[in-house]
């Protein structure tokens, strides 16, 4: 199957129509400017800088237009974008450029120390810097663009299974992955999601998620895009800004957890009017129950999903009608995802007993850049991805994750799973956020640990916080230690860090 310049044909629909907002700068683009950007970043690529197809351009920015402008520009000369987490220092990042080799980078000028270090340890690679103004020799976007020809560059008829961009997990150890997506992914991830949010050309999303991440891209900038609506922006998330945009004019709106926990807490949002909001949808972590009535009670019902890197990433997403009665669950499988619950032999379990989630479907990546071995370990023999998540399923066929496999522990021969411990201590009125592991103990095995951060202004002793775990937990489920910090640590999609937290907390009870 072929598909085609999708920016370009935007542009020729609705010129006029507004495609980005760049909420840091106050810049809007329409569609006819959209395309002509990254028509000129094309050239750029091609005429400029002789990129060849195939060759990649790494991107070390934060959330902004740019970044489609460059996305779209890869797509119509052929190359493939890298997509660089900002969070990460040079030696960190040097390794994915090890794996991609990327012939130039684009970047912000606040990562010009970051970039200085990666060029002197990649021989021949490039730079530009975002805005007007140079940097250390590497010439200005703007004035790029400015000596092109302002001729439309249209993307040739691709494969849907040709390599759009590259995505690099976030792993903590070994090296680095770098998850294919392709032009299928995108389409198939926008019928997974868009058609299911209703998504239309009349929809102004916010899109606060960071662009090196999949949610970021996907949930729902360039389905946001596809339908011909308008994507905001937003280059680093701030809670008074969203909740002013979301009781305004913003309709769809995707997050994490994090982002919902840290916009209830903020002074404004017991006066935002977010019943506005025609769609809510979250994902990439446990959604806290007691979050999800906090927001149902206003008229805000959150569908909860589920997806990966590797799966473009859509696989599931709730059903409205259905959110209240089916508390925690992440809906039934999408148009075009399929799923299955299997135990460690790979066979298929019934009605609500915990397995291994295996999806496969369209949006499902080809594999891992350039580590044929690491691509044939994710997938079964018959071409189903292993998630590494435990789930079940109920007699209605709705699906719930209930928690990493990596992060389940035994306690005395019985399985715990930390997500359900933390949906208990989030009922408690004085717990703002907390992660549950398991440490070694000599006579279980092992025993959970939960680390604690309070509300500011509140407290609440470890042993009032057992106590109040009795009863609502078997009492192998419930933690034998506690310990309070200020914050958890969180990676940037908002996903707590529990290995570091194991590092930290692991060898005191060895």
């Amino acid at each position: 199957m072929m598909t085609f310049d999708i920016l370009q044909r935007r542009a020729d629909y609705s010129p006029r129509k507004r495609a980005l907002v760049d909420l840091a700068t106050g810049r809007e683009y329409t569609y006819a400017q959209t395309n002509a950007r990254a028509s000129a970043v094309a050239e750029v690529l091609r005429e400029q800088y002789g990129l060849q197809p195939g060759d990649r351009v790494a991107l070390l920015v934060q959330n902004c237009t740019e970044f489609f402008e460059v996305l779209f520009g890869c797509a119509k000369a052929g190359m493939i974008a890298v997509p660089l987490n900002w969070r990460l220092p040079a030696a960190e990042l040097q390794g994915i450029l090890e794996d991609s080799v990327p012939k130039l980078v684009i970047y912000d000028a606040q990562f010009a120390q970051t970039v200085a270090q990666l060029k002197e340890s990649n021989s021949g690679l490039q730079a530009i810097v975002l805005g007007e103004e140079a940097d250390a020799g590497n010439p200005s976007y703007e004035s790029l663009l400015a000596k092109t020809s302002g001729n439309p560059v249209v993307m040739p008829e691709r494969l849907l299974t040709d390599t759009w961009y590259v995505l690099y997990t976030s792993g903590t150890t070994g090296k680095p992955k770098g998850v294919i997506q392709t032009f299928g992914m995108a389409l198939f991830n926008h019928l997974n999601v868009g058609l299911p949010m209703e998504l239309t050309s009349a929809d102004v999303t916010l899109n606060v998620l960071p662009f090196f991440h999949t949610g970021g891209i996907n949930l729902l900038t360039i389905p946001t895009l596809l339908v011909g609506g308008t994507a905001m922006i937003m280059k680093s998330f701030d809670a008074e800004f969203a909740l002013k945009l979301l009781s305004r004019e913003v309709s769809a709106f995707f997050a994490v957890p994090a982002i919902y926990l840290m916009l209830s807490q903020h002074p404004n949002f017991a006066d935002a009017d977010i019943a506005k909001v025609r769609v809510w949808a979250c994902g990439g972590a446990p959604m806290p129950i007691s979050l999800l009535d906090l927001y149902a009670d206003r008229g805000a019902h959150i569908r909860q999903g589920f997806g990966m890197t590797e799966t473009g990433p859509t696989v599931f997403l709730m059903d409205t009608q259905n959110v209240r009665r089916k508390v925690g669950a992440v809906g039934k499988p999408m148009l075009f995802a399929a799923a299955r619950v299997v135990d460690e032999e790979g066979n298929d379990l019934p009605p609500d007993e915990v397995g291994e989630l295996l999806v496969r479907g369209p949006a499902i990546t080809p594999g891992y850049w350039q580590q044929p071995e690491k691509t044939a370990e994710a997938f079964t023999a018959d071409g189903w991805l292993r998630t590494g998540d435990l789930a079940k399923y109920d007699q209605e066929g709705y699906f719930f994750i209930v928690d990493r496999s990596k992060d389940m522990f035994i306690s005395g021969g019985e399985n715990v799973y930390p997500a359900e411990v933390e949906n208990v201590f989030f009922q408690h009125p004085a717990v703002l956020e907390v992660a549950v592991i398991g440490i070694p103990d000599s006579k279980w095995g092992e025993v959970g640990l939960a680390v604690v951060a309070r509300k500011p202004g509140q407290e609440v002793s470890a042993e009032k916080l057992l106590e109040f775990c009795n009863g609502k937990l078997a009492r192998y489920k419930i933690p034998k230690h506690i310990e309070f910090v200020s914050a958890l640590p969180r990676n940037a999609s908002g996903k707590v860090v529990k290995p570091d937290l194991r590092k930290q907390y692991a060898p005191r009870f060895s």
